[in-house]
């Protein structure tokens, strides 16, 4: 039987899986991606808001060359984070069942089974998209997440939204030969929590026509050569030839449900669980890192969720035989 099976290999993931193996509690961490998965869908070009020193766990030096590390650098520091502790991985395996025993849990997963005294779900919320639900969504030319500008050069290009990722998405894929991009913005400003850095270059590159911009619109459809959205002038039809949707992600609630963990009625679907040992209603199964929030995605991150692997695996410690 294993002391303490961790759903989600990302870093905080990783974090309690090394204070359950330093406290000599046997671990095993399950994804259904691979090492740090968020983090392996970033933009290939992305650069942390945070600096390296604040992204390290299990006590190794996070060394990077710049004044913030970059996705490939943190990556890099993730694998040598679980091979420096011999961490137990299970990678590309998915969690299908989870059955309470007399005794601890049975876990099925899209490759095996087994039988736990806990679980620390530690899925974080990049993996579900918010979807636009309408018509032509499905389409290939549709992207939910975004890698690089290199496929745009020449095209005719829609971002949605108007947060961060909406405006680095704008401004790269025009500075790197985007035809045309253009954003359809629901609110009638550009986010107030855009990068300080950044929203002047955003505003002025929409003031001098280089990046269009709809304001208090919406798309309504898509198709293979054009998208139509709804204006305060009326409805537009768009050439375009990909939609980059960077309508933001949501945790996976499906998986608390089926887990029996309490969510909260507030507006952001708090899940409900013990602060001071992350443990939920359901005894033997905590959370931790992103998904404490809910719907509230930025209020917990890296660094300020670091310490919940050692609430958790010091309740575990105290219980466990």
């Amino acid at each position: 039987m294993i002391d303490c099976l961790i759903i989600g290999a990302g870093p905080i993931g990783l974090a309690c899986g090394i204070a359950a193996k330093q406290t000599g509690l046997s671990h095993l961490i399950i994804d259904k991606g691979t090492l740090v998965n968020s983090i392996y869908h970033y933009p290939a070009n992305m650069t942390f808001f945070s600096t390296s020193e604040r992204l390290e766990i299990g006590a190794v030096p996070f060394i990077s060359h710049n004044p913030k590390p970059t996705r490939a650098e943190a990556l890099e520091y993730y694998r040598r984070v679980a091979l420096s502790w011999a961490l137990r991985i299970n990678l590309y395996e998915e969690v299908n069942t989870v059955t309470k025993l007399a005794t601890g849990f049975q876990v099925s997963t899209s490759k095996n089974s087994y039988h736990t005294k806990s679980i620390v779900v530690a899925t974080g919320f990049f993996d579900l998209p918010y979807l636009l639900n309408i018509s032509g969504e499905t389409l290939s030319k549709v992207h939910h997440y975004y890698r690089e500008a290199h496929p745009y050069f020449g095209m005719k290009i829609a971002v949605i939204g108007a947060a961060n990722s909406a405006v680095d998405v704008a401004l790269e894929t025009y500075r790197k030969g985007a035809k045309e991009v253009t954003m359809i913005i629901r609110e009638n400003e550009i986010g107030a929590n855009v990068k300080y850095w950044v929203l002047p270059d955003i505003l002025n590159r929409i003031k001098e026509g280089s990046i269009k911009a709809h304001f208090e619109s919406t798309v309504t459809s898509i198709t293979e050569n054009y998208l139509t959205i709804k204006t305060p002038n009326g409805v537009l039809t768009l050439d375009n030839d990909f939609v980059l949707a960077t309508t933001g992600y949501q945790p996976n609630f499906k998986l608390l449900d089926d887990l029996g963990i309490e969510i909260g009625k507030d507006a952001d679907n708090t899940p409900i669980y013990d602060s001071e040992t992350m443990e939920t209603n359901v005894p033997g199964i905590f959370l931790t890192g992103v998904i404490c929030g809910g719907l509230k995605t930025n209020k917990w991150f890296i660094e300020n969720s670091r310490n919940h692997a050692s609430l958790i695996i010091n309740k575990l410690k105290k219980e466990l035989p």
